[in-house]
């Protein structure tokens, strides 16, 4: 047991010491810098030469007005190529919207001329089984041409649309290639 005290002893005797060398390693730590300090910085009365650190604050004045040129160059690049990319997208919203009116119109067309077609099949059914018969009837002709007629007009409707769909699609190509 008296061991044990001994080494419980001696371990906080090592643990008191090694904060000592710590605490001493600091203070000398202080000294180096206050001496190192002392030795670079001006004597009294002895002159200063500033020529040197005056040319080198006069260089990096004009180093920073160059940076800051560079800067509000690039900024104003910067803000064109925003301006321009807005344009664009701007542009190309309002192609988006004149394509989508087209293909709604389009669509429209479409529609009228399924319906046309339906028209002119059902017709066209009443006039052959009429003409199967024998009987010849001028109303169901009238019917049937008339039915045909609209049809061609739905088609050339569709036509025109398609066509216009196309040219809407075509002019940001061409005025680019311009």
């Amino acid at each position: 047991m008296a061991e044990r005290v001994w080494q419980v002893e001696s371990e906080a005797q090592v643990s008191d010491i090694a904060e000592l060398e710590r605490r001493l390693s600091a203070a000398l730590d202080r000294i180096r810098i206050g001496l190192a300090a002392q030795a670079s910085a001006p004597k009294a009365g002895v002159s200063v030469d500033t020529a040197d650190l005056e040319a080198r604050v006069e260089r990096l004045q004009v180093e920073l007005a160059a940076e800051k040129q560079a800067v509000a160059d690039l900024e104003a690049r910067v803000k064109t190529l925003k301006e321009r990319q807005e344009s664009k997208i701007a542009d190309l919203s309002a192609a988006a919207e004149a394509a989508k009116s087209q293909v709604i119109a389009l669509a429209a067309d479409l529609q009228a001329l399924r319906e046309t077609h339906a028209e002119v099949r059902v017709t066209s059914d009443r006039l052959r089984s009429a003409a199967e018969t024998g009987v010849v009837e001028p109303e169901l002709i009238n019917r049937a041409m008339q039915a045909e007629l609209e049809a061609l007009r739905a088609e050339r409707q569709t036509d025109a649309a398609e066509i216009a769909a196309v040219l809407a699609a075509l002019a940001p190509i061409i005025e680019e290639a311009q």
